[in-house]
């Protein structure tokens, strides 16, 4: 049998609908009139325990600044990225449209200044309207603003399963807890701060927070150049986002718009002429959509991510990883970085010529730093951080270390092989113990065996040999045949020659080596596992004392190349790269940023000759053909160094001028990086082999040729006369080697070392 309904107490029939609505409202009423008039006037012992349950609510509210975007931006100040959680910019009252103002209170609250929070007279409207059929609420702007502070701060809490929301979950309780902070609120700010609050936090749709970014979202323009129309578009979308959006549902929003201008006229808020015009004004919204995050960066979206990744691991901004991702993506922090958009610019467009479009994803990346700052001028690849038909779609930064100091992810892809870009280190030591580089060497000797007599006070022992009587060895080798002779141990780096590089370094203490190595900042950048897995080091030592890295065996990071290099040009100071000048929060307190940092590395007078010297590379050596230009008439002082690895996959450039120090790579930036850069074809021309100087080379020419003039390009001081002096460079073949010395190492390795590439 089916239980009939009592037709009276119908929730379909008018009378069911007031005593529906009653039975929410009326301890709502009761209550407000116990705060509004003397306790005395209210009768009823309903009435009193309304009372005391109200006045056991809690009055106080943490209005704490809403979720705000944070900017990263370039050293000039431009924007680079937005980050948020929820789109919004905070903006004084000042700065919204006086129409904005008005007509938010004329469809929310039009008794807004004659209330103290909650009126009474709107909530007797609301159960008159909605016992008619026609549901309408009671909140005013203030219990709008309370409830939406309420849910700010459950969200950033990151207690997002408790947010109240109208009509969803939100119980009388809710509502009485409301209305009480509403009141109390009144007490506090005044009518022009909770406008001011309630217009930044409230939603607009499409992931548009506070009246700013809705702006910018569908008009493309500022709160404070507001028209009316597009002012009572914008209020109208506030009592339902979705169902009066102005791009997905035109009608709904231009019906709604003129349902705020009507009564923006009714109230007397304008002029029957404003309201006539506006109402005959189109619903033409100019969206600009609202990106956010490094993938959509203005620029340099590699760099973005790299500053990204520097303050998600740094913990004074917050002790856990979900505390630092709420305090960037929801402070609203303003980040000033190191990025000069006009290197940024450049290096772009150089290293998208390089590679050009590429079937087989060949890669080409440069990256700079200021010598004397270690402030990271730019970082670009010719890669798209979105995927993009057509194009080299990578995430990962070519130019960084795989995971910062701490072990924390830096999303670089961990470095390349640098080749003979590491030769300057073994003439350094050279140098560094007071020889001559022009002191002749026998680069003839090829076979460095098991036992050599290598000399090396660090506890690490010697590792390698080359050997090819040896199963799986093989005699160390140059590209070219004609550089197994005498020659000056200047000669030999001018011209990469390995053999000569070892010849050096038979000479030196490879422990010497390894010191100027690790002052200048040189690490690997992929870490090091154990046999399980577990990191055992993040950024790894290179251990000099294997004879593989005296030519670059090591993956290195170009960052940490060119910052290595830039040493030399800072009269032989390391500073550490930096990427971030200053961080302030949405009041304006600066946080923790990061600062110049330098040390002593290298002698200043060895650091001169290494400048002496690299600049010959460019002048008559392996990089000849590739000294930057400002015009063909217009030289300026430049020092580099080549480099290629054994399979040629892997080529670069770095160097410097007095103000700006510069890696530029090209290679293979894919899987194991195994691939040969051999019998490959780029931007329609044919390479048999790839070297350093053929597209890593012109790349590093153009961009400093463009670049290097506005951070200084003055002359290199020269060094001691002591440190050059000696005998020219032979350029005749000399008599064959004599076989190496046998004598024990100090601890022999049976691994083979692979083959060095020669004039890399």
């Amino acid at each position: 049998m089916v239980t009939r309904k009592n037709p009276i107490f119908d929730t379909a029939t008018t009378l069911g609908k007031i005593f529906g609505f009653l039975g929410v409202s009326a301890i709502c009423g009761v209550l407000v009139a116990g705060l509004l008039v003397p306790a005395a006037a209210v009768s009823g012992s309903a009435a009193s325990g309304s009372i005391e349950f109200f006045d056991t609510l809690p009055a106080e509210l943490q209005v704490d600044p809403p979720s705000q975007s944070t900017r990263i931006l370039a050293a000039d100040g431009s924007l680079i990225a937005n980050l948020y959680e929820e789109n919004r910019t905070k903006v004084a009252l000042d700065q919204i449209s006086p129409f904005m103002k008005e007509a938010i209170i004329a469809v929310e609250d039009g008794r807004f200044y004659e209330h103290g929070g909650v009126d009474t007279t709107g909530i007797l409207r609301a159960m008159v309207s909605t016992a008619r059929g026609n549901k309408q609420g009671a909140s005013t702007i203030t219990q709008q603003y309370v409830n939406n502070v309420l849910n700010a701060n459950l969200a950033a809490e990151g207690n997002t399963d408790d947010i109240k929301l109208n009509g969803v979950n939100k119980g009388v309780g809710d509502k009485l807890r409301e209305m009480k902070l509403a009141i109390a609120l009144e007490k506090e700010f005044s009518k022009e701060q909770i406008l001011e609050g309630y217009l930044n936090i409230v939603f607009f749709n499409r992931d548009a927070y506070g009246i700013e970014a809705a702006s910018k979202l569908f008009f493309s323009t500022t709160a404070k150049d507001l028209t009316l129309p597009q002012a009572a578009l914008l209020a109208g979308l506030v009592n339902s986002p979705a169902a009066f959006d102005p791009v997905t549902n035109p009608e709904n929003a231009k019906q709604r718009r003129d349902l705020v201008l009507g009564l923006m006229l009714d109230q007397g808020k304008i002029t029957q002429a404003d309201h006539d015009a506006a109402v005959a004004t189109p619903v033409e919204p100019k969206v600009t959509p609202s990106r956010q995050g490094c993938a959509y960066a203005t620029t340099a979206p590699y760099f973005c991510d790299y500053v990204l990744h520097l303050l998600l691991n740094n913990p004074a901004y917050g002790a856990t990883s979900e505390e630092r991702i709420n305090s960037i993506f929801r402070g609203g922090l303003t980040i000033t970085t190191t990025l000069d958009v006009n290197a940024q610019n450049v290096a772009q467009a150089e290293s998208d010529a390089a590679a050009g479009v590429n079937a087989d994803n060949w890669g080409a990346s440069i990256v700079s730093v200021q010598p004397n700052t270690g402030k990271i001028l730019n970082m670009a690849q010719n890669t798209s951080y979105l995927p993009t038909e057509g194009k080299f779609n990578q995430t990962q930064n070519f130019n960084v270390d795989k995971l910062d100091k701490d072990g924390n992810d830096l999303n670089g892809l961990g470095g390349f092989q640098p080749g003979s870009t590491m030769k300057p280190f073994t003439f350094t030591e050279w140098l560094n113990e007071g020889k001559a580089m022009n002191t002749n060497i026998n680069a003839a000797t090829r076979r460095y065996p098991q036992g050599s007599p290598w000399k090396n006070t660090c506890p690490t022992p010697t590792d390698g040999f080359y050997d090819a009587r040896v199963p799986g060895s093989f005699d160390l080798q140059n590209s070219d045949e004609g550089y197994y002779r005498g020659m000056t141990v200047l000669y030999g780096l001018m011209n990469s020659i390995n053999t000569a590089t070892f010849a050096s370094a038979a000479q030196v203490d490879l422990c010497g080596i390894q010191k100027i190595v690790d002052a200048v900042g040189i690490h690997g950048g992929l870490p090091s596992v154990d046999e399980d897995g577990k990191i055992t080091d993040p950024n790894p030592q290179v251990p000099m004392t294997r004879l593989g890295n005296l030519i670059g065996s090591t993956q290195t990071a170009p960052l940490t190349m060119a910052s290595a290099f830039a040493t030399f040009a800072n009269d032989g100071k390391y500073c550490e790269p930096i990427a971030i000048t200053s961080v302030t929060d949405q009041t304006g307190a600066q946080l923790p940023a990061q600062a110049t940092t330098c040390r002593d590395a290298v002698k200043p007078e060895v650091a001169r000759g290494v400048a002496y010297a690299m600049q010959e590379v460019l002048n008559g050596g392996s990089g000849a053909l590739i000294q930057p230009r400002l015009s063909t008439k217009t030289n300026f002082p430049v020092a580099a160094k080549t480099g290629t690895n054994d399979t040629n996959g892997s080529t670069w450039v770095v160097g410097y001028t007095t103000g700006v120090a510069t890696a530029a790579w090209f290679g293979d930036p894919l899987g194991d990086q195994l691939r040969p850069g051999r019998n490959l074809t780029i931007n329609g021309k044919f390479y048999e082999s790839i070297d350093g100087y053929m597209i890593a080379g012109p790349m590093f020419s153009k961009y400093m040729a463009q670049v290097a003039p506005a951070y200084g390009t003055n002359p290199f001081t020269a060094p001691p006369t002591n440190m050059v002096n000696g005998t020219p460079a032979r350029t005749t073949p000399s008599t064959p080697s004599p076989q190496p010395s046998t004598q024990p190492s100090t601890a022999p390795s049976p691994a083979p070392s692979k083959p060095g590439n020669g004039n890399g």
